[in-house]
């Protein structure tokens, strides 16, 4: 038999009542604001009253079987939100209640009614009370059309359930014209004006007052407005840029006025654009905001607010947008859940201007030339959450991944002041940045589910896929960014590189190709690219995106370091010292002292790895004292072990561990492998190999700083383990898109040629020591670890 809670979609208790149909929560009749996962959540311990509800069924209410992910804090962050919403007290409960480590107990009474009676029209039978009414409101009225077009009304249902005992049939057969009659006008009147598949194009705001502050700032107001709705789909700014390059228009310099908008909308196939007007009404402001038919200009929905002064200007914006959001067809549970007014952001115009130039320059020009924007934004508001995730991005893809951290915690701390999709973006950057791949993972369940067109999910974790070496899962991932979001160079640089990962070089050449046709471009589409004429061994080809790099504050130093670990592969070592100190200058002469740390140290491994241990010793020194953050001192400890100075290589290992022991990056696959380089050089192997298991699942992968330093997991396994070095030497060789130019990639020829030997396979050994000694025949002649490779393969082949 079905229990009440599967019969019923209504619950009350005290004044609340859940409506499990809609996903609403109300109080005496009034809407209680409660996100979607706590209302879950908050459903299920209701339906289960006086019951035991453990952390793992709400788990799997909320996340179902077959997602991994750190789910505490996420059941913890929802038992709080329905404490706020019922307004209960943790200590003394009055509807839920914590039972340590067993999970929580709904503890109120609970009623459980049938749709029906919650009709006003509603008879009870005889003998018993009426329920009372709820109080109607406004936002209950706005709630009306959301029925399904196979199911009655409950006024419809109301009069069928009387039919042969109230009135007669002639009545009632005019009762039902009537009621159709209402619902069909009815319906007409609440149809949605748009749809989810539905996109609107975004015009600049029209300014006829004499404060230029206005022109770009409510704009971008605006658009934080009406981003934050799951339900409607504005054109991204990377389409709009890329159409209004197919229109002729310079992206630029181009205001998007209605005309424009409306040749926009044809080009993307949206349905209507927004327009903001804001004018002086004697001393007062008038804001409206007006939505447009694409298609005859009709318009769809208009809304005005009059504003007092000009610091209530974006609270006035706030409403109009949140009225026109309902006119175009925005659900009411969707209003009341993502409803957070941009003064909420921030309340600082000034502040808005910048942060809307700093993205539009970001997108432009790149990251470095937007970072003095945001830097403003902050000046101005000091607590404004957006503006210190806009740095984050800018400072992380810079290599400056230590100031990236400091902006993304402060934006982390701030998040509640933003809205839901800013608070997941905000949220899941930070985790990226510490490394907490779990709860990021949990973050981007939440915001595919809640908005299923944004790319930036699908794109994140297309990245953690690629840290754990899961390829074919990350290039699923990234084309599903691709495809979501077809104007993100971003999106062309992550496939293009898995598909290289993958050994897929041509699908690679296809992707840079589409990148290219439309126009897009950057220093990291430029670097992938590169990669693949390295697998290539077109070195023209390489030549050509470092020329294309000269000069641009972010990209130079990028390529000039990849360059120098191109001439470290082919043993030339003396250019590869010349290119990295160029690249650490450039990065300095940018103002990226971390980035410059980090080519220092890629400098002092690759120098420790081809036998120079003084030289490596010195790089290693100065990469420290230039910028000691956490990347660099991974590269630091890990050169340190590899040319026997463990002590020091402890330590750094030892503070790493105190500081990030919730990294999961840094616990699972980097330090392990700096400790197995450090116990093989202490003369431990079997220690070493120990170490190493735990990272077999990943050892594949690029985890930050990705792609430096990549195939060490096996490399060291195959030095620690004779027996089946060549096994392990040989997997370097199998995946040359992983390995690329770094120089391990050559000397795992050598080690197999050293493995082979050690077995007895001379024709094996002889193989590869030529592979070897052909890809270093233009070394630099001095070397001792090329002298030694040619002695040892004189010795194997005497003649």
């Amino acid at each position: 038999m079905a229990s009440p809670a599967q019969q019923s979609s209504l619950i009350r208790f005290g004044a609340f009542q859940l409506n499990a149909a809609t996903g609403e929560l109300c109080k005496a009749g009034r809407p209680v604001k409660i996100h979607p996962q706590p209302f879950r959540v908050l459903l299920l311990l209701a339906e289960r009253s006086g019951q035991i509800v453990t952390q793992e069924e709400i788990r799997h209410c909320l996340w179902g079987d077959n997602t991994v992910v750190e789910f505490e804090g996420g059941i913890n962050f929802c038992v709080r939100q329905i404490r706020a919403a019922l307004g209960d007290d943790a200590e003394n409960p009055r509807y839920l209640q914590t039972l340590p480590r067993r999970g929580y107990r709904f503890i109120a009474s609970t009623t459980f009614v049938e749709p029906a009676e919650d009709s006003i029209l509603s008879v009870p039978p005889p003998g018993t009370a009426a329920e009372p009414a709820l109080p109607p409101s406004d936002e209950t009225e706005l709630a009306v059309g959301h029925e399904t077009r196979d199911s009655p009304s409950p006024l419809l249902r109301s009069i069928l359930s009387h039919w042969n005992t109230r009135v007669g049939g002639a009545t009632v057969l005019l009762f039902l014209l009537v009621a159709v009659l209402v619902a069909v006008t009815r319906r007409q009147f609440h149809r949605p004006a748009l749809t989810e598949k539905d996109s609107i194009v975004l015009a600049d705001f029209t300014n006829t007052t004499s404060d230029a502050m206005f022109d770009d700032a409510l704009k971008q107001a605006l658009a934080m407005e009406l981003g934050q709705s799951p339900f409607l789909n504005v054109l991204p700014d990377t389409k709009v840029r890329e159409a209004l390059k197919m229109m002729g228009r310079a992206p630029g310099n181009q205001r998007i006025t209605v005309d424009v908008a409306r040749e926009l909308c044809v080009r993307t196939g949206s349905k209507a654009l927004i327009e903001g007007r804001i004018s002086t009404l004697g001393s007062h402001y008038l804001v409206s905001v007006n939505a447009v038919a694409c298609s005859g200009g009709d318009t769809i929905a208009n809304e005005q607010v009059e504003a007092a002064n000009k610091e209530s200007v974006l609270q006035a914006l706030s409403q109009a947008a949140f009225r026109l959001r309902s006119k175009l067809g925005e659900s009411l549970p969707s209003l009341q859940t993502f409803d957070v007014p941009v003064q909420a952001t921030t309340a600082s115009l000034e502040a808005l201007k910048e942060l809307g130039m700093g993205n539009k320059v970001a997108q432009e020009q790149g990251d470095a030339p937007s970072i003095p924007f945001y830097q403003r934004a902050i000046e101005l508001d000091p607590n404004f959450s957006l503006a210190y995730a806009g740095l984050a991005a800018r400072y992380n893809n810079l290599d400056q991944p230590s100031l990236a951290l400091v902006s993304a915690t402060k934006a982390y701390e701030l998040r509640d002041r933003v809205t839901e999709r800013e608070r997941l973006l905000i949220s899941a950057r930070y985790f990226r940045l510490t490394g907490e791949l779990e709860k990021q993972a949990q973050i981007f369940q939440v915001w595919m589910a809640t908005y299923p067109r944004d790319a930036n999910p699908h794109a994140s974790l297309g990245v953690n896929y690629v840290y754990m070496g899961q390829y074919a899962k990350a290039l699923a991932e990234y084309q599903k960014a691709l495809q979501l979001a077809p104007g993100i160079v971003a999106n062309y640089e992550n496939l293009g590189y898995t598909h290289l990962a993958l050994n897929q070089p041509e699908q690679a050449k296809a992707i840079f190709d589409q990148a290219f046709q439309r126009k897009l471009d950057s220093g990291g589409l430029r670097a992938v690219v590169y990669y693949f004429a390295f697998l290539r061994r077109d070195s023209a080809q390489m030549d050509r995106q470092v020329a294309w790099a000269t000069g641009k504050p972010g990209s130079e130093d990028i390529l000039l370091s990849e360059k120098s670990d191109t001439e470290g592969y082919y043993g030339r070592l003396n250019s590869a010292r010349e290119l990295s100190r160029e690249a650490a200058d450039s990065a300095i002469r940018s103002g990226y002292k971390e980035a410059a740390a980090l080519w220092l140290g890629n400098d002092a491994l690759r120098e420790a790895e081809l036998g120079e241990a003084a030289r490596a010793k010195n790089q290693v020194n100065q990469a420290l004292s230039l910028a000691a953050g956490r990347n660099v001192k991974l590269f630091a400890a890990l050169t340190l072990a590899r040319i026997g100075a463990t002590a020091q290589a402890k330590a750094i290992v030892d503070e790493l561990e105190k500081s990030n022991s919730s990294n999961t990056v840094l616990m699972v696959y980097r330090l392990p492998s700096v400790k197995a380089a450090i116990a093989l050089r202490e003369g431990n192997p079997s220690r070493a190999l120990e170490l190493l298991e735990g990272v077999k699942p990943y050892e594949l992968g690029q985890p930050t700083p990705s792609p430096l330093e990549p195939l060490y997991p096996p490399y060291l396994r195959g030095q620690a383990y004779p027996a089946a070095a060549a096994i392990e030497f040989q997997k370097l060789l199998d995946h040359p898109g992983i390995a690329l130019n770094f120089p391990l990639g050559a000397l795992a020829h050598l080690q197999l040629a050293r493995a082979y030997a050690l077995a007895g396979d001379k024709p094996g050994a002889g193989r590869a020591y030529q592979d070897f000694l052909n890809l270093w025949k233009d070394a630099d002649p001095g070397l001792p670890i090329l002298k030694q490779a040619r002695t040892e393969y004189l010795r194997l082949s005497p003649h």
